[in-house]
């Protein structure tokens, strides 16, 4: 579908500029001849000027960077956006065209302007062309003058300028940088120390030489300690099975040898022991033959109290105490005291055993406790570890960027370099074939400019179609013009009929013959069923050729054997009598008077065609024309004739039309192209719209013969 409509959408564009050029090429022409003469007139006069060029190579980086890889970051070649269309070449060539430069060129050079005052940047910019080489890293410098030396002389000191900034641009960077660095190092180096200090009393605090050694050691140690642990149980297990055999062959438990072994071991303890044996003894003997109560007996006696006393009181000297509670005699054999002092031994060992494991136990808690919080200070020495680690590095860092940025700051050098130095052109750069062919596009410009401002202006509806889309009523007729309408020739409507012709009253085949027959068949179409006698013809505004159509469709009407009347009732402008070549002494308005009979006033001009003229036109024709007379001549026409055609006034002009309009069957509108414009025609449509028309359809009158056509 779209192959089909894409070359006949083509086909109408194009004719309809072609229309345009056709209706407008004698203004066009009439501007374009002396612009083109002017323009080669003054190209010619005009002294020639000359450019001078100079050439630029960029690298992303400078090779000394490169080679001694410092400072190869400062000035780096490289677009900021992300963007492949983006050229790091073209942000140079706009800071070769900033003002700064510009301006020291223009007070180094001492540039002035034809006037004698200093250059400005803008005006400098002008003669000024910066661009890249497409496919290299070379920008090209450029600038016109009509002194070929001094514009060699701009291009390079441009150069020379845009290379000084270049350099110390990149120094002003390194400077800048230096300048950060040396701020930023103490800072750093004051970290460095802080986290070093930090670092050094959590090592002091927690006692902390090698944490993983201390670590493995710990491990080994407590490994250890539980050996011995070990051992110790052991021998503690091995006192208490001695201990327990010997207490059961004493039958007494530790504290009670140890009394016994205390005991038996005092002398004075032992004399007195041996005393009271022999009183004992004594006491005994002097019992077998003495009473209790007889003196020596009770002497013995308090004398052997008296020595338990004295028995107790040692043993409680001895002892420390008189708790002790004995089994047995105070006096043992050698083997009792030799068991009485394994035991005590053993005991003595096993304390310190005892005492060993109790120690040996405390030793592994403290270790194990140590290896819990290992992990933990670790952790936190690793953390500081790290801080230091950082601090340094950033320091390291620092310090390395700073010497670099004081090499780099002594590098005078760019990542731009001149390859070609301006030379004085010997030939200007404009021909005269250049200077005739932009005089020619200037003209035509201005020709193409003048010719769209007169079809902008010009409202006048220009086309068939232009009609047809405006209007919006239904078209019955397209009538070719014999000849093409001049809008200056139109001054009244005697001239309107001096270009137009009538068709001929014999039968024809001629293109306006046929117009017109076509318009009479569209109106038999559109009179179907209905009743259509009496028509009335108008146009929005004069000199549309209203009254020639009228007169035409009537002869073509009659050549068809229609009786038919043809009406002027354009009682301000009367032209059928002119027309027709009648007397006008008597006509409509006599009939609306009742001065006179139809009779009388209506002529026979052709076989089946009358015509009724206007008459002599009264003070006030609205009055007459919106008249029941009126309204009952019509009436007694359509009676009498097949067909009534009236011509009438334009609807701009007078209501007469609409008068007319509401008692007849139809208004047919006449419309000229060249003639009406958009405005007037919207005004006439709206009448007809307002007042209630019964609008049969339009005739689009005086159609030149090449668009008729193609119509």
């Amino acid at each position: 579908m779209e192959s089909q409509t894409s070359p006949l959408t083509f086909s109408l564009i194009s004719d309809k500029y072609w229309q345009i050029l056709k209706r407008r090429w004698t203004p066009g022409l009439a501007v374009f001849i002396p612009v083109f003469i002017f323009l080669v007139l003054t190209s010619y006069l005009k002294k020639p000027a000359y450019e001078a060029e100079g050439k630029l190579l960029f690298q992303r980086t400078n090779t000394i960077s490169s080679l001694t890889g410092v400072g190869e970051g400062i000035g780096k070649l490289e677009a900021v956006a992300q963007d492949q269309k983006t050229n790091p070449l073209n942000t140079e060539a706009e800071i070769i065209q900033s003002v700064p430069l510009v301006q020291q060129t223009i007070d180094k050079l001492a540039l002035k302007n034809n006037q004698g005052v200093a250059l400005k940047p803008k005006e400098f910019l002008k003669q000024l062309t910066v661009k890249d080489i497409k496919g290299s890293d070379i920008l090209e410098v450029s600038y016109k003058d009509r002194d070929a030396k001094k514009s060699a002389e701009v291009v390079n000191t441009v150069i020379n300028i845009y290379l000084e900034h270049n350099v110390s641009s990149r120094r002003k960077e390194a400077a800048s940088a230096r300048k950060f660095l040396q701020k930023e190092l103490p800072k750093a180096e004051l970290i460095v120390r802080k986290a070093e200090s930090e670092l050094a009393k959590f090592k002091d605090k927690n006692k902390v030489v090698s944490l993983q050694e201390e670590t493995t050691n710990s491990l080994d140690v407590i490994a250890d300690l539980q050996k011995q642990s070990s051992q110790v149980q052991s021998q503690i297990a091995n006192l208490n099975a001695q201990s327990q055999d010997i207490r059961k062959q004493l039958n007494m438990n530790s504290k009670q040898a140890f009394a016994q072994t205390s005991l038996s071991q005092s002398p004075g303890l032992q004399d007195i022991l041996k005393e009271v044996q022999q009183l004992e003894s004594q006491l005994a003997v002097r019992r077998t033959v003495l009473r209790e109560s007889h003196p020596e007996i009770i002497t013995l006696k308090n004398k052997l109290e008296a020595l338990k006393k004295i028995i107790q009181q040692r043993t409680t000297q001895v002892l420390g105490t008189n708790q002790a509670q004995l089994n047995g005699n105070l006096q043992i054999g050698a083997l009792q005291q030799q068991l009485t002092a394994n035991l005590i031994g053993l005991e003595s060992t096993r304390m310190g055993l005892v005492s060993q494991a109790v120690t040996l136990s405390k030793l592994q808690a403290v270790y194990k406790q140590r290896l819990k919080t290992l992990p933990r200070l670790e952790q936190q020495q690793r953390q500081l570890e790290r801080k230091v680690q950082a601090s340094q590095s950033t320091y390291s860092l620092l310090l390395q960027k700073l010497q670099e940025s004081q090499i780099a700051e002594n590098q005078n050098v760019g990542n731009a370099s001149l390859i070609s130095e301006a030379q004085i052109p010997d030939q200007p750069i404009s021909s005269n074939m250049i200077s005739y062919l932009s005089s020619g596009l200037v003209a035509v410009l201005a020709a193409l400019a003048t010719i769209y401002i007169l079809e902008v202006r010009d409202k006048t509806i220009k086309t068939v179609d232009e009609a047809k889309e405006l209007i919006g009523l239904t078209l019955l007729g397209v009538i070719p013009a014999f000849s093409k309408p001049q809008k200056s020739d139109l001054k009244d409507e005697k001239q309107d009929l001096s270009t137009s012709k009538f068709v001929e009253r014999e039968t024809s085949h001629s293109p306006i013959n046929e117009a017109y027959r076509m318009l009479r068949a569209n109106l038999e179409f559109k009179r179907g069923d209905k009743e259509l006698k009496v028509i009335v013809v108008t146009s929005s505004v004069p000199k549309e050729g209203k009254s020639t159509v009228a007169a035409n469709l009537a002869i073509v009407m009659a050549q068809m054997e229609y009786q038919v009347l043809l009406v002027d009732g354009d009682f301000h402008h009367p032209v059928q009598h002119q027309i027709w070549e009648l007397s006008n002494n008597q006509g409509l308005s006599n009939l609306i008077l009742e001065e006179a009979q139809i009779s009388t006033v209506v002529k026979k001009v052709m076989n089946n065609l009358d015509v009724l003229t206007t008459g002599v036109v009264p003070p006030s024709p609205a009055s007459l024309l919106d008249s029941k007379r009126m309204a009952s001549l019509i009436q007694s026409f359509a009676n009498n004739y097949d067909f009534v055609i009236i011509d009438t006034p334009s609807l701009n002009v007078v209501a007469d039309a609409v008068t007319l309009g509401q008692m007849t069957d139809g208004v047919l509108l006449v419309v000229r192209p060249g003639v009406v414009d958009s405005v007037q025609t919207t005004v006439a449509c709206e009448i007809l719209e307002k007042s209630g028309q019964n609008v049969l359809g339009q005739v689009i009158n005086a159609v030149v013969e090449e668009k008729f056509a193609k119509i």
